[in-house]
């Protein structure tokens, strides 16, 4: 499987009172699709899976395999701490269809590279899918580093990473080292960056509000090789891009843009709280310029 070209992680939209809106999740997906996205994350930090009981996260990988069906490949997040359960959600997803599985570091459990590695592989075992490595240990408290790819490499499953230590010298080390891995974007200010070192993917949660605009930065760098033009389109895109890379509110950010560009979101769950008015105010001015800007742009 080749992870090329953007790679939303899809929110989960939600009734006021915090159930799943199905209806909301199945139009969503319709709207990435529609817009010409290339895949579609399922079950990633994006969609709220750490709040998701293990009933919602079955009956949603479910929901997206009978929404997307072989249109794009379908990509299911398996995070969790215990091997046990990421096995378990591994399985699941392959029984549901999923074309590959997100893999993060078990957060809390702070392994180290070999600990990590026996993990992954034990879940490479029993699934036998293609994985993404998702190495963002702002989230998990534990970065992939050389000793921890060094082993997976043994199993040709292991074939793709969103990079999100926000190190550009991890980046550097990746497309220099371990060239096997397909590199994808996972710090949303740093996409050109990352299309410059050879990334050919994008894994960005801003796609679920502004796929196209996503979508026109990759195909200037890496389909066009128009650096300038890509260089003008993420000067546009700047201002949102480093609303969602501080703060830690990215979830918040991005379902309030979406609820913006009239596409169903709903509340966030708990443990997180909504954006307060001032952080709203700042988002939606971004916004209201960012689509004049890029146009004047490309």
């Amino acid at each position: 499987m080749k992870f090329e070209g953007i790679y939303p992680p899809v929110i989960t939209p939600h009734h006021d009172n915090g159930d799943i809106d199905k209806a909301g999740f199945v139009r969503m997906i319709e709207h990435l699709l529609q817009s010409g996205v290339h895949g579609i994350i399922v079950g990633g930090s994006t969609g709220e899976y750490y709040a998701q009981t293990k009933q919602e996260r079955v009956e949603l990988m479910a929901l997206a395999k009978q929404v997307i069906k072989n249109r794009v490949p379908l990509i299911i997040g398996v995070g969790a701490i215990r091997t046990e359960d990421c096995i378990e959600y591994g399985v699941l997803a392959k029984e549901n269809g999923a074309d590959a599985i997100l893999l993060s570091a078990p957060y809390y459990a702070a392994p180290t590279q070999t600990e990590l590695a026996n993990h992954a592989l034990a879940i490479d075992r029993e699934v036998n899918l293609p994985i993404m490595l998702y190495n963002h240990p702002g989230r998990t408290g534990t970065a992939m580093r050389d000793e921890f790819f060094n082993l997976v490499g043994r199993s040709p499953n292991f074939s793709a990473i969103k990079e999100s230590t926000g190190d550009i010298n991890q980046l550097h080390k990746l497309a220099l080292d371990y060239p096997r891995l397909a590199l994808l974007c996972g710090m949303d200010d740093q996409a050109l960056e990352f299309f410059a070192w050879g990334a050919r993917g994008w894994v960005c949660a801003g796609g679920n509000c502004l796929p196209k605009e996503h979508i026109a930065l990759y195909q200037a760098v890496v389909l066009e090789n128009d650096i300038e033009k890509g260089r003008r389109i993420m000067s546009a895109l700047m201002p949102f891009m480093a609303i969602l890379e501080r703060g830690g509110k990215l979830i918040q950010s991005v379902k309030h843009a979406c609820r913006i560009a009239g596409l169903p979101a709903g509340p966030v769950r708990k443990p997180l709280l909504e954006l307060n008015d001032e952080e709203r105010r700042e988002l939606e001015a971004v916004l209201a310029t960012l689509k004049s800007r890029l146009h004047s742009r490309m």
